[in-house]
């Protein structure tokens, strides 16, 4: 049986842990694609290296969108 999809609906309150801003934390709001489950909210705490590897695989995939525009 194939795993769930789950689905990003938001990333909430998004901030540092320190001033060196090494980590931070925040909530992932998500649900399970295609179900009639209530809405789950997932805590975190993540890297500043994750967080600009994100960022750097958005951009690529954004850029390569044909309907995003600067």
């Amino acid at each position: 049986m194939a795993e769930p999809e789950w689905e990003l609906l938001t990333v909430q309150g998004l901030s540092m842990t320190d001033e060196t801003a090494a980590e931070f934390v925040g909530t992932f709001v998500i649900h399970r694609d295609g179900s009639a489950e209530p809405v789950e909210q997932v805590r975190l705490r993540v890297k500043r290296s994750v967080l600009e590897e994100v960022s750097r695989t958005l951009q690529r995939l954004l850029t390569r969108s044909t309907k995003f525009s600067r």
